[in-house]
């Protein structure tokens, strides 16, 4: 069994994933939680490399990291890479008075993956996103985040309403993840080295 850790502390990206990575076999998930700095970038592409060349001085062995962020189109993509700390400081009852009246509530959530082997020097950077809409009270209670107020496209429930194996099929980190899962599917597991 191949151990992959997934660096985060938060503990909902990672049931997310290893459900997500579930079907790998010989491939182990395992949390890491290590802090490591995310940059002021403008994009999450920016902020996941950074955090690939900080890391891979530390780490012996496979990681993957992830970054998120939610963007809302009237609110011109705010608050996009700073959606943790804006979730931090207003939550989403913030957020739903940023929108208070405004009919206008497309969003979209993006996941940026990182994946890199220190033994290959191997990185691939894996994206997903999930188009919706914001909603106009909180609903739900399952997930984490913005959850309770994302509905994503084609559903009438928020992500906070649903269980984490259906959010997964809508999720912008279930896309980026399948994403993952599909590259380790190709990837002969001999050559996966740890």
């Amino acid at each position: 069994m191949k151990i992959l850790y997934f660096v985060t502390s938060n503990k909902g990206k990672y049931i997310e994933a290893e459900e997500k990575l579930r079907e790998i076999k010989n491939i182990k998930l395992e949390q890491k939680r290590i802090d490591y700095p995310e940059i002021q970038a403008d994009t999450l592409e920016e902020v996941v490399e950074y955090g690939i060349e900080y890391l891979k001085k530390k780490l012996k062995k496979p990681f993957i990291l992830e970054d998120a962020g939610l963007f809302i189109e009237h609110l011109n993509g705010f608050p996009g890479v700073y959606s943790a700390y804006v979730f931090k400081t207003i939550g989403c009852k913030g957020i739903l008075s940023l929108l208070d009246d405004m009919e206008e509530r497309n969003a979209y959530f993006k996941s940026v993956i990182g994946f890199y082997d220190p033994r290959t020097n191997e990185k691939k950077i894996f994206k997903g996103i999930s188009k919706g809409e914001i909603s106009f009270e909180m609903r739900g209670t399952q997930g984490f985040g913005y959850d309770p107020i994302f509905i994503p496209e084609g559903e009438s429930r928020t992500f906070g309403e649903m269980e984490t194996k259906e959010k997964n099929r809508y999720s912008h980190r279930g896309k980026s993840f399948e994403k993952l899962a599909s590259f380790f599917k190709k990837l002969k597991i001999e050559n996966f080295k740890v």
